[in-house]
């Protein structure tokens, strides 16, 4: 699984404005579900549901929160550098700056972990996280993010 894959340029959000962590989720799952024609309110509950059953936060400044979604058909992303970090409670204690949020179908084989695996590979890549951190816009950060101009992208 490539991160290309999950993601689309009109999914990178760039110092996005929120107080804390159910912000995040509350944002996050509502630009996901218009862009996804999803109710919002069930995108929310299933990753709210998902953070009661530990955090997300996997360290360094980091969070991938994630749910399975019943009617989803392919995988999909959404990643948000946040204005001001934020406590996630994360594994390490740290607050969270960089977010990315996965949505899988509910049904299907090792899809969901591959995807998961794709993207904290990616971003605890110290050098992309840096690029991240470092300031750009969205497209600058859909190219770090994916290693390839938006010309370049494929999703399938």
């Amino acid at each position: 699984m490539d991160i290309v894959n999950l993601i689309a340029p009109a999914q990178v959000l760039a110092d996005l404005k929120v107080a804390d962590k159910p912000q995040v989720l509350r944002e996050i799952g509502r630009r996901a579900a218009a862009a996804l024609g999803l109710d919002a309110r069930n995108v929310v509950d299933a990753l709210t549901a998902r953070e009661g059953m530990g955090s997300t936060g996997i360290g360094q400044g980091i969070a991938v929160p994630h749910a399975r979604l019943p009617g989803l058909t392919q995988s999909f992303g959404l990643f948000a550098r946040l204005a001001r970090p934020v406590d996630f409670a994360a594994i390490d204690g740290k607050p969270v700056d960089l977010v990315f949020l996965l949505l899988t179908p509910a049904v299907g084989s090792g899809d969901h972990l591959a995807a998961l695996a794709c993207v904290a590979r990616r971003l605890r890549d110290p050098a992309v996280a840096g690029v991240l951190r470092g300031g750009g816009d969205a497209k600058a950060l859909f190219q770090s993010l994916t290693g390839l101009p938006q010309a370049e992208r494929r999703l399938g």
